[in-house]
């Protein structure tokens, strides 16, 4: 691959943050918002705090020196009344010393619980990509979700609802606003005692560019904490600049770390 060079910080990129941000923390409010005392509880045996980090490291040498890395790091929690699912991840790789790739994503939820399986959850994710079709985008929802199987060996959870979008172009540099609707589902099968599927889907569709994202691969457990993860990520913008593709696809192996089970 050729290399490419790295696009300089703009000031207006920090100015957007500076809005999006505060408008993720006024969501967030409105959902703190008190509770009625009457609404159900959640079954302590599904509460708790769940962190998940993995890191994927390639490196070549000889007739061509290339090396990439990606990270990420998530933590999910349920309470009595409260979601939450927060995440960052990171994804680099070099040619020859050239930067082929740089992304950094991140993303938050907090949602209100209504029972165990339903709840509504205010959304925000930020990325910036330095070679995708959109130097940043970040978007902000409010979403319905619901779990629509929930059995001891899988699992498939749903959301959907309304937000606004902030993009920046890539080759023009003009910022794109609009609003969106959000869909979001997580499939999971544990398909047995080690081996778990798993088939992630994000679409954000506005007026300028539908964005839509997913994720499916398996996860061998090698231990109580420790697991290899290989995956496939398909990302698609709708809208580009000539000469740019519209699907980026990532395929990558990586090793998962999480918190060994309690024991009863």
């Amino acid at each position: 691959m050729a290399g490419c060079n790295v696009r300089p910080v703009d000031m207006d990129d920090i100015g957007m943050k500076q809005h999006v941000f505060p408008a993720v923390l006024a969501v967030s409010a409105v959902l703190a918002a008190p509770a009625r005392a009457d609404l159900p509880k959640v079954d302590p045996s599904l509460q708790g705090w769940k962190p998940e980090a993995e890191l994927g490291l390639v490196a070549t040498t000889g007739n061509s020196d290339t090396a990439s890395a990606r990270g990420r790091f998530g933590l999910k929690g349920v309470t009595a009344a409260w979601l939450h699912d927060h995440y960052l991840s990171v994804l680099r790789a070099e040619e020859s010393g050239q930067a082929t790739a740089d992304r950094f994503e991140a993303g938050a939820k907090v949602g209100r619980l209504f029972g165990e399986r339903r709840y509504l959850a205010g959304v925000g994710r930020y990325e910036n990509d330095d070679f995708g079709a959109y130097a940043h985008q970040s978007t902000l929802a409010l979403n319905y979700g619901a779990w629509l199987i929930r059995d001891e060996d899988k699992s498939l959870q749903a959301e959907f609802g309304p937000g606004l979008r902030q993009a920046r172009d890539a080759e023009t540099r003009e910022f794109q606003r609009d609003g969106l609707l959000r869909g979001y589902a997580d499939y999971r099968h544990q398909l047995t005692g080690t081996t778990r599927f798993f088939n992630t889907f994000l679409v954000e569709a506005g007026r300028d560019n539908i964005f839509a994202q997913n994720d499916i691969g398996l996860q061998v457990s090698i231990n109580a904490s420790l697991a290899l993860k290989a995956s496939l990520q398909a990302r698609h913008n709708t809208e580009v600049q000539p000469g740019t593709e519209r699907t980026d696809t990532l395929s990558s192996i990586t090793i998962v770390w999480s918190p060994a089970p309690k024991a009863d």
